[in-house]
């Protein structure tokens, strides 16, 4: 089955995804850091796929190993084993790498793909659109144009690693295009000359009906193919701009309204995600004449305090700040006013564009199934690169043929059938207990210690060391499914009536 993973990141842990990689260049078959990388961002389908019929690993004697920058070597010869022997086999439906599949749509405009790059630093000059095109994005949402001077702060960003070296979560206190307005024209016009089939969504703040209206003219003249109006910046030096808007449901009409009476291009609003619900703000976007939504900017957020100095970072000259917050760890959060708008009969037809944590093909199918049109993409590509789009596409491609869609649009929203705002609608008569495999367990009881101390006492071991369920106690909470470190534990999917619980 699709996305039944087999090898996960915490097998290659050690990976640095290393530039230009020195394991490429001693291989003289394979190029394994696209195998490796495939692994890294849940790809392994398709990596699969791409390896050779005949194990080729099997015979040599791994001097890509040997050529490994990290002290502690990467098992590159035992990932692409499992590749060919473990993950190859389950998938087995061909792999075509012409990915029509993908082509969508925004507000009428066809895109290659639904992957865009967000408004930020990363879609900021021509020279990184124009490798960002090539690598194969979509499009971009350019860094928001401003009529006002930006002065920026140094350092501007910090970030909390849950393995030591990856973002789980990604702060910034950083503002708008530092850039004039008519670079930023010069810029469009040149991105449209060498690249007209990418698509162009160009970011706007202004600061009365005069700016927003400027701006949104001179975007539209110089080449953009549609405006996102961006109401949700967080990290604003003056008062009543970015997320002080989206907060302000008629803020929100009266300046969407500004726009589009000003342009023909779609305009999309962007609303802030520092709010109880986002509605409002989004029917207010409709009602200004918005053509679509895009969701969620980064979350205000305080970080890392340190216990010597005290002050949180990033510290600039001794001061912190109220910064953005995003990253995989905002992904949920995202989610989850995704739902709302996909489920809001209000907001059926506008365009929606999802953002907030996306890295994989797992994370954009999250997004797209919950009613996403097309996905932004900022603090990954920060991490990783333009070169995750590799993945993005080839992993999202290979899951739409496996699953036998014909297009990315056949699966806009399949999940909102199943998810509900409130847990008032979820069954609770049935209990669903945890499933032990003795043979991936190494007895560590982590299982019983979480049980004991956060759960329902419900788990204690044997003589060798191997977990039990006591089902009288069991409440089917899967608590010991989250903490095993070997996977060794699963849900059994077998449903038992509580009443009918017995020894």
């Amino acid at each position: 089955m699709a996305f039944e993973r087999k090898i996960f990141r915490s097998d290659m842990q050690e990976c640095s995804l290393c530039y230009n990689a020195p394991c490429d260049s001693s291989c003289p078959i394979l190029i394994p850091s696209d195998y490796l990388r495939s692994i890294w961002f849940d790809n392994e389908a398709v990596a699969s796929k791409l390896i050779p019929d005949a194990n080729v690993c099997l015979t040599c004697n791994a001097p890509c190993e040997d050529a490994c920058v990290k002290p502690h070597k990467v098992p590159i010869k035992t990932l692409l084993t499992r590749l060919h022997d473990e993950v190859k086999p389950f998938h087995e439906v061909p792999y075509k790498d012409d990915f029509n599949n993908l082509r969508t749509g925004l507000c009428g405009i066809e895109l290659e793909n639904p992957f865009l790059l967000s408004s930020s630093v990363v879609a900021s000059s021509y020279d990184m659109c124009a490798r960002a095109f090539e690598a194969g994005w979509a499009g971009a949402a350019f860094k928001t144009i401003c009529n006002f001077e930006i002065h920026e702060v140094s350092p501007r960003f910090s970030a909390i690693k849950g393995d030591g070296k990856t973002f789980t979560g990604f702060k910034n206190i950083e503002q708008l295009s530092d850039h004039s307005v008519p670079e930023n024209m010069e810029v469009f016009r040149k991105l449209k000359e060498h690249y007209p089939t990418k698509f162009i969504l160009a970011s706007i703040m202004g600061r009365d009906d005069k700016e927003w209206a400027y701006l949104a003219k001179e975007c539209e003249t110089n080449g953009a193919d549609a405006l996102e109006l961006n109401f949700s910046c967080p990290n604003m030096k003056e008062g009543g701009l970015g997320s002080d808007i989206g907060q302000n449901p008629e803020l929100v009409e009266h300046y969407t309204r500004i726009v589009k009476e000003s342009v023909s291009i779609p305009v999309l609003a962007k609303l802030t995600p520092n709010v109880a619900n986002m509605s409002p703000a989004a029917e207010a976007a409709r009602r200004g004449g918005a053509d679509g939504i895009a969701a969620i900017n980064t979350i205000k957020s305080i970080m890392d305090i340190n216990p010597h100095t005290y002050v949180s970072e990033p510290s600039v000259h001794g001061k912190s700040a109220v910064g953005g917050y995003s990253g995989n760890a905002v992904k949920p959060i995202a989610l989850r006013f995704i739902t709302e708008l996909g489920l809001n009969d209000n907001l059926k037809d506008m365009h929606l564009s999802g953002m907030g944590g996306i890295e994989t093909v797992s994370d954009a199918l999250d997004f797209l199934l919950l009613g996403a049109d097309t996905l932004q993409v900022t603090t990954a590509v920060m991490q990783y690169g333009y070169r995750i789009i590799e993945d993005l596409t080839s992993g999202l491609s290979y899951y739409l043929q496996e699953k036998g869609f014909n297009s990315v649009k056949d699966i806009k929203g399949l999940a909102l059938d199943f998810v509900s705002m409130s847990t008032d609608t979820l069954e609770r008569d049935t209990v669903v207990y945890p499933k032990f495999h003795p043979n991936k367990c190494i007895g560590c009881g982590r299982c019983m210690i979480s049980c004991d101390d956060g759960g329902h006492q419900a788990i204690y071991l044997s003589e060798n060391r191997k977990p039990r369920l006591d089902p009288t106690r069991c409440v089917g909470c899967h608590l010991c499914v989250l903490v095993c470190p070997q996977r060794a534990i699963t849900s059994s999917g077998r449903r038992v009536e509580k009443k009918d619980q017995t020894s």
